[in-house]
Parts: structure tokens; sequence; C-alpha cells
């Protein structure tokens, strides 16, 4: 696998904290920093009565991790470079030997 981690990613998870009032809210909380390979897929747009929406679909592959280890991503999570979101969608093991993961994720940008 032609694997080349320049890119920086902060892995999120939701999390739920108290909203001080009796009930909570969700954020985004960081487990860590991976480097990563990506390369774009496909992409499209979408213009709705109020503004348009970019969506750019990422092929980002990662060093593998153990199932169950926070180092590991999965679907429902997201990668953070900057203030760029990518929206993790799917998580699988791009060799026998589990050394690379291959995630399929979602950009979408409102213009």
């Amino acid at each position: 696998m032609d694997f080349r981690p320049t890119r920086a990613l902060v892995l999120e998870t939701r999390t739920k904290v108290s909203d001080g009032a009796g009930g909570t809210i969700e954020e985004w909380a960081p487990l860590g920093t991976l480097w990563a390979d990506m390369r774009p897929r496909t992409g499209g747009l979408s213009d709705g009565q109020e503004v348009s929406l970019s969506r750019t679909l990422w092929r980002i592959v990662t060093r593998g991790a153990p199932a169950g280890a926070p180092s590991r991503p999965v679907a429902g999570q997201r990668f953070r470079e900057d203030e760029r979101i990518f929206g993790i969608l799917t998580v699988t093991e791009g060799d026998p030997q589990a050394k690379w993961l291959v995630v399929q994720a979602e950009e979408e940008v409102v213009r």
C-alpha cells in the first residue's frame, strides 16, 4: 500500500456534558492525533434555498490499531484538521495484518 502519512489529524468523539440546567449537551472531545495519508474521491454541490453545500468524499489511511483501542477510528467519530472537519463513515483494515486502516470520510462545506 502506498502510504505517505503527511497530514496530522485530530481524532474526535462525541461526548455528553452537563448544560448546567440539569440536562446535557453534546460536544466533541479530542482523543489524539493520527498521521494520515489523504486522497480525495468524489465530490458534489447541492443548492438549497438558503445555502449551497459542497460535499467531498475522502479516502484516509492511518496506521492500524486494535479494535476497541482509543486510537482506532470508528464510524460516527470525526477527524479535524484546523477548521476542516471530516466525518468518519466507514473504517476497514487495509491489509491482512491490519497494519493500516482505510477510512472513508466526508467533508461538507456550507457556501
